[in-house]
């Protein structure tokens, strides 16, 4: 298994949707580069913010699309291509609408799911991907979804939310050393209390 060479948190920018829930995959990457020292910086060339540094003795990129969800592949693809990072190197942290607060999942592979920021990424890069799936759980109508995601989390869910992120920042050094299968049985196996 490859070594993670790129970690990506999809989300919306600005400080409006800072909160919301479809940014939990920039929080799990701003956390990640808190935890490891590593700074963020603004890369307009690449339409997003990013930073790059040692996570567990890996030379790690961090990367933050600057282009609203539904546009992510157009920061992702030309990063990871620059930098010459196959997609199995690449873990995305996303939001899923199918699982609930609290729960999280790591997988590899699969389609876009009706995500909009993977629906923009798969095409171009393939699905060989890794991904961080961050439970946001859904409002049970399609038509409320929107309202959902671009929502804030009352705080009992936030707090389920942010306990899952920490728990799966626990797995980096399996994850960026390519451990992929033993960092997914520990992810997935986690229960919020």
């Amino acid at each position: 298994m490859s070594n993670l060479s790129l970690i990506v948190g999809l989300g919306n920018p600005g400080s409006e949707y800072a909160q919301t829930r479809h940014n939990a995959g920039f929080w799990f990457v701003e956390r990640l580069a808190e935890q490891y020292g590593i700074s963020l910086k603004n890369d307009p060339k690449f339409f997003g913010i990013s930073g790059r540094g040692k996570i567990e003795g890996q030379d790690v990129r961090l990367l933050l699309p600057t282009t609203f969800m539904n546009l992510s592949g157009k920061s992702v693809v030309p990063f990871a291509k620059f930098y010459n990072i196959a997609p199995e190197a690449i873990l995305i942290a996303h939001d899923e609408l199918d699982m609930n607060p609290g729960v999280i999942r790591l997988k590899t592979g699969g389609g876009h799911g009706g995500h909009n920021g993977l629906r923009d990424i798969v095409p171009h890069i393939g699905s060989n991907f890794h991904r961080l799936r961050i439970g946001i759980g859904h409002p049970g109508s399609k038509d409320r979804v929107s309202g959902h995601v671009l929502g804030k989390a009352p705080s009992s869910e936030q707090n389920l939310m942010d306990d899952a992120i920490h728990h799966a920042l626990a797995r980096t050094k399996m994850l960026v050393n390519g451990e992929i299968q033993q960092a997914m049985n520990q992810i997935n196996a986690y229960k919020p209390n």
